[in-house]
């Protein structure tokens, strides 16, 4: 369904979005009062313009010298001028603090998400909310707030210097703001949508995007860049769509203020001529009135403005507090140094757990205990849970029922910083960051040494590939690893818990894309690894878990069997017949 058929943007109430609004502005509020002032300032010497003039024109009428009038004209034309300037640069300034402060808060919030929110939310929208979503707040936060304030006291003092000239006149100009007024209420809200609806596309563009460049290769070998260019250039023409619609209606409420002052004009012209002739005012009067009514063209500027701001800016705040009412886990501290220690203890206590509410139930009181450091590995058909398990552990999830243990303690009692900085974790795609090597290595361990770094290279079968890269472990390795292999990028995995000295390791298929030799060297390193450190393995291999101290065999959400491979090849027939397909059993081994 295109952008136009649906608005998914939530909308938040006035009194919650005013609350939000003030959120992002209230630790500016005195640099914003500060703008504020020399903007009034400023407006203030524009006021005085036209009594100055009606003073010029009342000399000249009567043969007076001029000078010293031109000269205080010249003088609050600088002034004024000066004035602004120094406001515009200082509301300016506050206005990118605005955007800064709201990226900073965003960032550490979307990186604390949990998650199942991230796994709810494309990664591209969420980017958006970071990028153009703050870009546009920072005008609905400062520019739009101080465009109100200003643009209202001086159009109310406008007002007021006019009534001091003609009433009957100041009456015939508020008629006709009045009456353009009413036809620019009718546009606001169509700005605000086709806002929205912009904002959405520009969301879908980074989704688009960030699906194609995280399957760059895939894209490449399937011939689909020009399918996904045409997905991505739909999106981009939705954006562009919807900005020239919010483009026109910003065009008509900003005309319409040039209009109102047009006919305005024309109207004091008319009647102002018919009074002036009937002796009820003088021509300077009409003069420094019609000066006044030009200069009413910018205080009505700024509160079109304002309000235009205002309606392009609720989509954006909207956006922002939806992001910011995601769930997220606690704050970490600043540092967790924990490394090294006692092989953790892990049991797992009738374990229930599922996605979501309304999706079924991936483990089914899942019960077992390791009790400390040794290999225990977890095997069985695919979407038997296992890899679930080692979701549990870290907390990515909360069980929906029983008890996670680590060191005898409900990993829900455990600061969720400590719980991790004992864990080492290598995923079953094994992600490599872009950047160096080095920096992907001490990535969990950011103060390791450079011994321990050169032992953890030995120990993952690296040192040869550092040897060879041109510029070692400075080495660039691209998005996700693209410069690697594989293999390497899974070795890169494992060197990076390893370097972590964790007293929990836990290794999801860590070694499925190493060739025969490495896979048998890692064995080997991970065998011994296993003495001091608490080690569970996801495999489906099952050559790399035949000399685990236990092995867990699951099905369907639920612990079938656990045993060592000898036991479970002549007690349980599904993981015989597993080790039957790979021929380890003792027949085929």
């Amino acid at each position: 369904m295109s952008i136009t058929e649906t608005d998914t943007t939530p909308k938040l109430p006035a009194r919650e979005t005013w609350r939000a609004l003030y959120r992002h502005f209230r630790p500016h509020r005195w640099t914003v009062a500060c703008g504020t002032l020399l903007a009034l300032v400023g407006a203030g010497t524009g006021i005085l313009q036209p009594l100055a003039a009606r003073a010029l024109v009342e000399r000249l009428g009567q043969d007076e010298p001029v000078g010293r009038i031109l000269l205080v004209l010249t003088a609050l034309v600088v002034l004024g001028t000066a004035i602004e300037s120094v406001g515009a640069y200082v509301l300016e300034r506050t206005a990118e603090s605005v955007v800064l402060a709201a990226r900073r808060t965003l960032i550490g919030r979307l990186l604390r998400l949990r998650l199942p929110e991230v796994e709810r939310t494309q990664p591209g929208d969420l980017m958006s909310r970071i990028t153009s979503d703050t870009t546009l707040l920072r005008a609905v936060t400062t520019d739009s707030i101080v465009s109100a304030v200003t643009g209202g006291l001086a159009f109310l003092a406008t007002l007021v210097m006019m009534a001091v000239m003609d009433v009957v006149l100041l009456g015939v100009t508020l008629g006709v703001i009045v009456l353009i007024g009413g036809a620019m209420a009718l546009v606001m809200p169509q700005i605000s949508r086709a806002t929205r609806r912009s904002q959405e596309a520009v969301a879908e563009i980074s989704t688009r995007l960030e699906r194609v460049f995280g399957a760059f290769r895939t894209v490449k070998a399937s011939g689909a860049e020009d399918r996904e260019a045409a997905v991505v250039e739909a999106a981009a023409e939705e954006a562009w769509r919807q900005g020239l619609r919010s483009a026109k209606w910003q065009a008509v409420s900003g005309s319409s203020v040039g209009l109102a002052v047009q006919v305005s004009f024309l109207a004091v012209l008319g009647i102002g001529g018919a009074r002036v002739a009937s002796g009820a005012i003088g021509v300077a009067d009409l003069v420094a009135f019609l000066l006044y009514l030009f200069y009413l063209t910018e205080p009505i500027s700024k509160l079109v403005s304002a309000a235009t701001e205002y309606q392009v800016g609720l989509a954006a705040v909207a956006r922002i507090a939806e992001a910011e009412r995601l769930a997220t886990e606690s704050p970490a501290p600043a540092a967790v140094t924990a490394r090294g220690g006692r092989p953790a203890t892990v049991a797992f206590e009738d374990v229930a757990f599922r996605y979501r509410d309304d999706l079924p139930y991936v483990h089914h009181g899942v019960s077992f205990e390791v009790p400390g450091a040794g290999m225990t590995a977890f095997v069985g058909p695919s979407g038997a849970g296992k890899t679930t398990v080692f979701g549990l552990v870290e907390r990515f999830y909360e069980a929906s029922g029983g008890r996670v243990l680590v060191d005898g303690r409900d990993v829900r009692d455990w600061p969720l910083a400590d719980l991790r900085a004992a864990i080492g974790y290598v995923e079953q795609d094994a992600p490599v960051l872009a950047g160096t090597l080095r920096e992907n290595l001490v990535f969990a361990a950011p103060g390791a040494t450079e011994e321990e770094i050169r032992d953890v290279l030995v120990r993952a079968r690296l040192d040869a590939l550092v040897d060879r890269l041109p510029d070692g472990l400075e080495t660039l390795v691209g998005h996700r690893g693209s410069k690697l292999s594989g293999g390497e990028r899974q070795r890169v995995a494992i060197a990076r818990a390893l370097l972590r000295k964790p007293r929990l390791l836990l290794l999801d298929e860590a070694t499925s894309q190493l060739d025969a030799v490495n896979e048998l060297a890692l064995r080997d390193v991970v065998a011994e690894v296993a003495k001091e450190v608490t080690v569970l393995v996801v495999a489906h291999r099952l050559s790399t878990v035949t000399l685990a101290d236990r092995i867990v065999v699951m099905e369907a959400g639920r612990v079938r069997a656990v045993g060592t491979h000898a036991e479970l090849v002549a007690a349980d027939p599904l993981y015989g017949e597993l080790a039957a397909t790979q021929f380890l059993t003792a027949g085929g081994a």
